[in-house]
């Protein structure tokens, strides 16, 4: 998958997790990174956990629900670390 592709699925991957987990987003750079990001990890625990091989494959349904949940479970990571959020004590 060429790094445009990435981009692309980052980007609609990114902004649906975000719309998804509300709380304040990352903005469009921060949307995208999240995505791309949650896309390797989506990818890398549908292959390693699932035996699932090559999800990301192209701008597709499958491409985009796999970085969609890398994304979301990467959110919650960086919430849980970061203390960002909904339930964040002051």
């Amino acid at each position: 998958m060429g790094i445009l592709s990435w981009i692309i699925v980052g980007l609609i991957a990114g902004f649906l997790a975000g719309q998804v987990m509300r709380g304040g987003g990352y903005g469009l750079i921060g949307d995208i990174i999240i995505g791309v990001l949650g896309g390797l990890l989506g990818g890398w625990i549908a292959f390693y956990f699932f035996h699932i091989g090559d999800t990301m494959t192209g701008i597709n349904l499958v491409s985009i629900l796999v970085a969609f949940a890398g994304a979301i479970l990467l959110i919650l990571v960086l919430r849980m670390i970061g203390g960002r959020g909904r339930y964040r004590r002051d």
